[in-house]
């Protein structure tokens, strides 16, 4: 009885030992669990505290070099005289674009860009768009040393992609060589209309799946290089028999009409991760019977946002153009246009026009006309996309001319 005694005696106080071991290991669990909780809680505090360096750099500019940013201008000169200083300098523009007026050779384009780039970085902590219409054949801006490219009719005649992609890769390289880093092509329109007389030979064709697929492959080919493409002219300037540049041409189309015909190339673009997109001006009266598609809520957010499901940077076709200033007033154009969701004012010609723009926004920002966050939302998609470009302002001290001419012989020996 005693051994028993002994043996009970002894598996108790065992027991004992065992619920204690195990009390203490499940206080070390719940330490354990509590001190992993904090930690994650620390980390979800300090993710919450990190701010987006865009977002940080917004918050540090002024409301001027904001809407700086949302404006892209050309100039008279083929070198940068006091306006276009004054432009950089003090309206901190964040693009500029080059037409055939500012270019007479090589040299002096590649000296003209590195120009413009040193003045900017001297004074503006955001490194400057230049940009240029370099779709090949009938616009080219190109000096006259460089070979041209074929008008894209030719290229979406030969039903061969890969050479569409081998013509944007050429459109990219050039413009690259001369320390540009945008050019406003491909063209999406669809020229379906003969007597349309700006679109023309400037198309691929005149059915969408042409238009498309040719489009695309020189969208991405220009990408290759670095180059920011601008598909355009949104949402399809093809079936038009006015130039813009004179008057307002009118198309009346209602949305279904577009959803089957000239909204066809931009989706695709868009699904193919197109950057940047032009507005034209037209008026839709279908869709919006008071305000061209450059102007229009209803084009420009609902459809092109909204229903494209575009997240890209998008630019207004030339403000000074025709079929706006002869019927708006630019600086109220120019308010109008942003409300409706652009994101960079285009204005090619009058430095009158171009102060006019400036100061138009930022009064309309200052009365409440346009909220700052309206602002905010259009320089972050600006900023993300030279972010995405590495867009920068260093100079490029040479042009291999062979080299450019030497692809362009090779797409044009490919076409005969």
């Amino acid at each position: 009885m005693k051994i028993n005694k002994n043996r009970h005696r002894l598996c108790f106080i065992f027991s004992l030992i065992m619920i204690m071991a195990l009390a203490g290991c499940n206080q070390d669990s719940n330490n354990i669990n509590q001190e992993n909780n904090s930690e994650a809680e620390n980390k979800t505090e300090e993710s919450d505290t990190l701010t987006d360096p865009i977002i940080e750099k917004i918050d540090s500019m002024s409301i001027e070099e904001r809407i700086g940013q949302m404006l892209m201008f050309g100039f008279e000169d083929t070198q940068v005289n006091d306006e276009t200083r004054k432009l950089i300098v003090d309206y901190h523009v964040g693009g500029v674009i080059l037409s055939k007026k500012n270019i007479t050779g090589s040299e002096q384009l590649l000296d003209l860009n590195n120009q413009i780039k040193e003045i900017n970085s001297d004074h503006n902590n955001t490194p400057i768009f230049i940009s240029v219409d370099e779709e090949g054949g009938l616009i080219s801006r190109m000096p006259p040393e460089i070979i041209n490219l074929p008008n894209s009719k030719d290229i979406g005649d030969s039903h061969r992609s890969e050479l569409a992609y081998q013509v944007g890769e050429a459109i990219g390289e050039r413009v690259s060589s001369f320390g540009f880093n945008m050019t406003m092509a491909p063209v999406l329109d669809i020229n379906s209309n003969p007597a349309n007389p700006v679109i023309g030979k400037r198309a691929f064709g005149d059915n969408k799946e042409i238009v498309s697929e040719m489009g695309i492959e020189e969208m991405k080919g220009i990408q290759s290089q670095n180059i920011i493409p601008v598909v355009k002219h949104f949402p399809g300037h093809g079936d038009t028999d006015v130039d813009s540049h004179l008057r307002l041409p009118v198309v009346n189309h209602g949305l279904g009409k577009l959803r089957q015909m000239e909204l066809v190339p931009f989706q695709n673009a868009v699904n193919q991760q197109a950057d940047m997109t032009m507005v034209a001006h037209l008026l839709l009266p279908e869709i919006d019977s008071k305000y061209p598609s450059s102007l229009s809520k209803n084009v420009i957010t609902n459809i092109l946002r909204e229903e494209l499901k575009f997240n890209g940077v998008v630019i207004t076709d030339d403000m000074a153009m025709g079929a706006i200033i002869e019927n708006y007033d630019i600086g109220e154009a120019s308010i109008k246009a942003v409300q409706a969701g652009n994101d960079i004012v285009l204005v090619v010609h009058g430095y009158e026009n171009k102060v006019k723009v400036v100061n138009s926004l930022i009064n309309a920002v200052k009365d409440g006309t346009i909220s700052e966050a309206r602002i905010d939302e259009s320089v972050e998609r600006i900023l993300h996309l030279k972010e995405k470009y590495n867009i920068s302002d260093s100079p490029i001290d040479e042009i291999e001319i062979n080299k450019i001419n030497q692809s362009s012989e090779e797409i044009l020996g490919a076409l005969q």
